[in-house]
């Protein structure tokens, strides 16, 4: 079975600080962890807007990113990296918070819309809409009005370690994704609680 080629794994957040352990920046936790569990690096890079760092992974050349842009610009800086090492939409995974998905949950998913998540939003501005979504469940504070205060504050510690719990089972599924294929991860990974 073959494999599904990433080129690019963007993980979206907000840099300084102040948003480190925040709900809105599971999608950095998890690119920070892939690039420990490597023992690779993050540097800036003014060119690509935020933190790269390249690695070999599953006989694959991935760059990690982290836009240094805040969330409402994610695009610009994927725009950038992506033009300059020349990669299709369908070879970039995006990881990101997920309200839609209970805390806990995480799932693969290709291509759609943004689902009031403004980085989504604006990488579909940038990128279009058919990129890879790996979407972290951080759930919902039931109240629409209460979700740019919620993503933004850190998880009650249960919470904390489910949704870290995830990134780990999400890291486990990363190579059957990079070498047996989408479909066979979605299957591990979704059927894992």
């Amino acid at each position: 079975m073959a494999g599904t080629p990433l080129k690019i794994i963007v993980g979206l957040g907000n840099p300084g600080p102040e948003h480190l352990l925040t709900r809105h920046n599971a999608g950095f936790w998890f690119v920070d962890a892939l690039a420990s569990k490597l023992g690779a690096g993050f540097r800036s890079h003014a060119k690509f807007h935020g933190d790269i760092c390249r690695v070999q992974y599953c006989g694959q050349d991935i760059t990690l990113l982290k836009p240094s842009t805040y969330m409402n610009r994610s695009g610009l800086a994927i725009r950038a990296l992506a033009d300059y090492i020349k990669v299709e939409p369908a070879e970039i995974l995006v990881v990101h918070d997920e309200l839609d998905l209970p805390v806990g949950d995480a799932r693969f998913k290709l291509g759609g819309g943004a689902g009031g998540h403004n980085g989504l939003r604006d990488t579909i501005t940038h990128m279009g809409p058919d990129f890879w979504r790996l979407r972290i469940g951080v759930g919902h504070p039931g109240d629409k009005s209460q979700v740019i205060d919620y993503v933004l504050r850190r998880a009650p510690r249960e919470e904390e370690e489910k949704i870290l719990a995830s990134i780990d089972q999400s890291l486990q599924t990363l190579p059957t994704f990079l070498e047996q294929g989408a479909e066979r991860a979605m299957n591990g990974l979704h059927s894992k609680k």
